[in-house]
């Protein structure tokens, strides 16, 4: 293991999750909106389900998923349309949205449950683009791939409940400052189309 990964490899891997899981893509994007419409408390099972799921998600491209896509390449293209499918609809809902202001829809409306924001993980492109290229990339050993791969997935894991955190929280500050229902609907639109601004290089790539 000392052989293959030093410190620097360690360091290059965290800063690859942190740069990863920081930036705007669509997990990011609807916590902001989670957090703006329902809050910090109701939004903690979407965070944990992100900062589990995904990395649970590593292991598996990292043992082995991966393989399959190498011999049946459109295997991930109908997972890529499947999942392009699902997040132009989520797209529409948060549009649609107008809940932290309509409190009779407020209190019938919920947010991501943990297993949802976990399976959401299988049918998010940046999700699958991610796993797949930082095992591909920081795997370098085939006696410690297995150590390796878990390793990739618990700085993931620490690197997600930074990134959920900070994006949930910000939408908290956001729900401060939006106070109409004009404001959250220009909002909420705005987050729909950078949720599909998000999966555009996707869209092309198919």
């Amino acid at each position: 293991m000392l052989d293959s990964w030093t410190i620097s490899m360690l360091f290059s891997i965290a800063l690859f999750a942190l740069a990863t899981v920081l930036t705007p893509g669509p997990n990011n994007l609807m916590l902001l909106s989670s957090g703006l419409n329902f809050g910090f408390k109701r939004s903690l099972p979407h965070m944990a389900g992100i900062a589990f799921g995904f990395p649970f998600m590593v292991i598996c491209v990292g043992l082995g998923i991966g393989v399959v896509f190498e011999l049946f390449p459109f295997v991930y293209n109908i997972l890529k349309i499947i999942g392009i499918s699902y997040l132009f609809w989520m797209a529409w809902q948060i549009a649609t949205n107008d809940n932290s202001i309509n409190q009779e829809k407020y209190k019938k409306s919920k947010p991501f449950t943990f297993m949802q924001s976990v399976l959401f993980q299988w049918v998010n492109p940046k999700a699958w683009i991610m796993a797949i290229t930082s095992t591909a990339t920081f795997t370098t050993s085939d006696e410690n791939t297995f150590l390796q791969v878990f390793v990739i997935a618990f700085i993931y894991m620490l690197s997600g409940f930074l990134s959920t955190s900070s994006w949930t929280i910000g939408g908290v500050v956001l729900k401060k400052i939006i106070k109409d229902a004009k404001s959250l609907k220009i909002f909420n639109i705005t987050m729909a189309v950078l949720i599909v601004a998000s999966i555009l290089p996707f869209i092309f790539e198919i």
